[in-house]
């Protein structure tokens, strides 16, 4: 039940979230204006993770289900009361105000939903056994997958067809499906241990560092998938203005959701057969052949090539995801695994906002109109070739290299096996049950 409700939640917020992209994109056609609003939503998330992961360490997981739902219905019933009220000359004009206050809200409802995954995390290790929680974590990649799929393609083809209006109407009818059924889910876990007197902190930033200093190479870890992240932050920024340049707004959003279908073949294979016994080496050789498919995907502008990349790197998005995860599930202690996944949570998603509020000005106005140039196309044609959005492909490409030697670098570093060690020798970790 939790499973399906999260299926419910994660397709209301990307819905909107993706669609949201796609009507900003489309009225301002402004490259920079989407990566603002990508990265504005990555660090709002860095911002507010470690503070999420201490309310989740501090109450039961499901009443913090209960509350994001709550405060996500509240903010998209507000941003929905705003698009009715304000022209929409006024809207969508990026440079003004209400542009941004309609996005801010929105962004708002999105955030707090990603509350959920920090306590969905921790209730992995509460409800399913050690042997089998890497199977657990490749379902949930799964349920994942499947939301992406559903809200890639109707969220295109929303826009496309309703329009924001109609878009909004069944994010805010989604959202409440989501917590009605919420409310009749019950988890059975034991209420988080107080010390009478004892005010915890909001943001208890040295809990989750002394506790990832405690573990052999884990700082290390979470340093690879901040880095990871920046070089993400490059696709986040990029991957639609280039989709957009090959395929109407309808049919990107088709081509999402169907290449999405990547994320529930690699859960749905990590669900079967698990991570096998080593999975920090299986995070590094996902992360290294991502790396080989951002290098190839947009070479030259080709559609179905596009497709069949963003196809096999969507594969190994869940593997890596759910080995980060198993590991973190079996090194951290119960009691403040909400923390240290926030914390984690946060650290590694900064990194995003950075490389995407970087490299957008730089692609719209340097790297686009140059590799539209002669001198462009005679220095790196050949790489490239000729099209349209020949910048962004460059971009891809230098981001691909990157983080593929980053990935086989860290298959070799001293840190890489001490987490391995550390790993091997961890308990598996464990919360008592409430009695009945």
């Amino acid at each position: 039940m939790l499973l399906g409700n999260t299926l419910i939640a994660n397709v209301t917020t990307s819905y909107l979230w993706f669609a949201l992209t796609f009507w900003a994109y489309l009225e301002t056609r402004s490259v920079l204006a989407t990566a603002i609003i990508g990265g504005s939503y990555m660090l709002l998330i860095a911002v507010f993770g470690t503070m999420f992961g201490a309310l989740v360490d501090r109450h039961k997981k499901l009443n913090v289900m209960l509350a994001s739902s709550a405060i996500t219905l509240v903010a998209f019933v507000i941003a929905g009361l705003m698009y009715w009220q304000i022209s929409v000359a006024t809207l969508i004009d990026w440079q003004r105000p209400a542009f941004w206050a309609f996005v801010g809200i929105i962004l708002l409802g999105a955030v707090v939903e990603s509350m959920r995954n920090i306590a969905l995390s921790t209730t992995v290790t509460l409800l399913v056994p050690a042997d089998g929680r890497d199977k657990a974590n490749g379902l949930v990649g799964t349920v994942q997958g499947v939301a992406f799929m559903v809200t890639s393609i109707f969220s295109g083809l929303s826009i496309g067809l309703l329009g924001m209006g109609g878009t909004m109407v069944i994010a805010i009818a989604l959202t409440a499906l989501s917590l009605g059924h919420l409310l009749t889910v019950r988890i059975p876990e034991a209420a988080p241990h107080r010390v009478d007197g004892v005010r915890p902190p909001t943001f208890d930033i040295k809990t989750a560092v002394r506790t990832i200093r405690s573990v052999p190479g884990l700082s290390a870890l979470i340093l690879f998938a901040s880095f990871n992240n920046l070089i993400g932050g490059v696709y986040m920024a990029l991957m639609d203005p280039y989709g957009l340049t090959l395929f109407s707004v309808e049919a990107w959003g088709v081509v999402l959701g169907v290449t999405s279908v990547g994320f529930i073949i690699g859960g749905g294979l990590v669900a079967r057969f698990g991570l096998g016994s080593a999975p920090l080496r299986t995070l590094m050789l996902v992360n290294a052949i991502g790396a080989m498919v951002g290098i190839v995907f947009a070479i030259r502008e080709l559609w179905w090539l596009y497709a069949a990349g963003i196809l096999v790197y969507m594969c190994v998005i869940p593997a890596a995801e759910a080995a980060e995860q198993t590991i973190m599930q079996r090194v951290v202690p119960f009691a403040v695994q909400g923390r240290v996944f926030g914390f984690a949570q946060s650290v590694e998603v900064a990194a995003s906002p950075i490389s995407a509020f970087m490299i957008a000005p730089i692609a719209q106005f340097g790297l686009i109109p140059y590799m539209q140039s002669e001198a462009g196309q005679e220095r790196f044609g050949w790489l490239v070739g000729d099209g349209e959005a020949r910048g962004i492909a460059l971009v891809f490409i230098s981001a691909g290299v990157v983080l593929l030697a980053a990935a086989l670098l860290a298959l070799v570093s001293r840190p890489y096996r001490r987490l391995a060690a550390a790993y091997a020798a961890a308990a598996p970790q464990e919360q008592a049950r409430p009695p009945g």
